[in-house]
């Protein structure tokens, strides 16, 4: 629970297994869910050049309609996580998706830019209650063992939601214009959400819980006091402010000579997400087997080395880079997330709403200098920067390997699996 320990393990037999229908049902409505909150918020990414021509703003001003949602989802976590606590995690999480969807198409009618920024700010707001709860329920819900399958569902998820969003978006804004492309992702928002409330089953085991501001305090500390957590949050901050530096100032490069790609085709860019899809899945249930901290340091390396290939010229390379950098984002980010989890043997939620805290901050405060940084030092200077970022991130990831577990790699109690696993796009 997002701040209070838990009061008595749940059972192994009573939670959901791969066997039964309610566990498939509950697989499917994760998986909705992460679709549609990244959808709308990382939908408008690529038509950041499209908003710097179209309202005469720079580069680090466009990427407000990115960093303003997930700033702001950023710091609704917590307070979504403590209402969650209180009202029950199915109905915050119903609540979330649909009036997201509603604000996507108030965006579509927009005036201005500064209205505009608003409207997402909002949008991130109101979307934080499905990111800070869904692991919480999912690990209140599914039996350990397979927790890291579903967790890979829904990052999943998450990434063919960034990855059909931004492609809608980028296809309609070039074929009608960029508030088309924002109604129809609001009203795709709105079909999520009906799919989601149909689609995951009650909580079973959830009990609800007031939570006060001096218990939430204590909790925070002691994840804080964790010799292992902190570095995983810190390891989430710099992994998603590298990568969505990296697809939001590619686009600029790209749309420029001498490639001078249109709006639709940086958004076939993004089908490079469904390569996170795979990777998200493949390294949870890798980590299950091997262990997490033989995974992590060798997705971050491999992240690396995609960033590196995006300073050759080539638009193949170009490509080619950008894939192994998203694969290797990816499948980091299932590793930390569900290490989270194994760590995180008490005050569950919270733990998961400072997770996904530093993994949009990130995004948002890594995403906005990386936009300051790009007219100044061009692409090579951007890369060099992102690539400390990744150093740092590596250098965590190495730490890590030394950590001790709480449990055994392979027997994990009911009550200490995760709440957390952002996620992403």
């Amino acid at each position: 629970m997002s701040a209070a320990t838990l009061a008595a393990p749940i059972q192994p037999s009573l939670k959901l297994s791969t066997a039964s229908p309610a566990f498939r049902r509950t697989a499917f409505g994760a998986f909705i869910g992460g679709f549609g909150t990244f959808a709308m918020v990382y939908s408008l990414q690529p038509l950041m050049p499209h908003f710097s021509q179209a309202f005469a703003v720079s580069a680090a001003t466009a990427s407000g309609v990115v960093s303003a949602s997930t700033g702001m989802l950023a710091l609704g976590l917590i307070p979504a996580s403590l209402l969650a606590d209180r009202l029950g995690r199915k109905p915050v999480m119903n609540a979330a998706l649909a009036l997201g969807a509603l604000l996507m198409l108030l965006s579509a009618w927009a005036p201005d830019f500064t209205s505009l920024l608003w409207l997402r700010a909002a949008l991130g707001l109101v979307l934080a209650g499905l990111p800070a709860v869904a692991m919480a329920y999912l690990s209140e819900e599914i039996e350990p063992a397979v927790l890291g399958r579903v967790m890979g569902l829904y990052i999943a998820g998450n990434a063919l939601g960034g990855m059909l969003g931004r492609f809608l978006t980028a296809l309609l804004a070039e074929w009608f214009a960029w508030p088309v492309a924002l109604a129809a992702l609001g009203g795709l928002g709105l079909v999520c959400a009906g799919l989601f409330w149909h689609s995951l089953p009650p909580s079973r085991h959830f009990q609800p819980k007031a939570v006060g501001l001096a218990q939430l305090w204590r909790d925070t500390r002691q994840h804080w006091r964790d010799p292992g957590l902190p570095w995983l949050f810190s390891s989430a901050f710099l992994l998603m402010g590298c990568f969505v530096s990296l697809y939001n100032y590619l686009g600029y490069r790209l749309h420029a000579a001498p490639y001078s790609l249109s709006s639709a085709q940086l958004g076939l860019v993004f089908l490079l997400y469904v390569l996170g899809m795979g990777a998200s899945a493949w390294a949870g249930q890798l980590a299950d087997r091997i262990g997490r901290r033989n995974v992590l340091w060798l997705m971050v390396a491999t992240m690396a080395l995609g960033l590196l290939l995006t300073l050759l010229d080539p638009l193949p390379l170009i490509i080619l880079g950008l894939a192994i950098a998203t694969l290797g984002f990816f499948g980091a980010h299932s590793v930390a997330s569900s290490w989270v989890g194994r760590r995180a043997l008490q005050a569950r939620a919270l733990a998961s709403a400072l997770y996904l805290t530093a993994y949009y901050l990130g995004g948002s405060l890594i995403g906005w200098l990386s936009g300051l940084l790009w007219p100044l030092a061009g692409w090579s200077g951007l890369v060099s920067f992102l690539l400390l970022t990744l150093l740092a991130c590596l250098a965590i990831a190495l730490r890590l390997r030394g950590l001790a577990p709480l449990v055994p790699d392979r027997v994990m109690p009911t009550y200490s699996a995760a709440g957390v696993a952002p996620s992403a796009h």
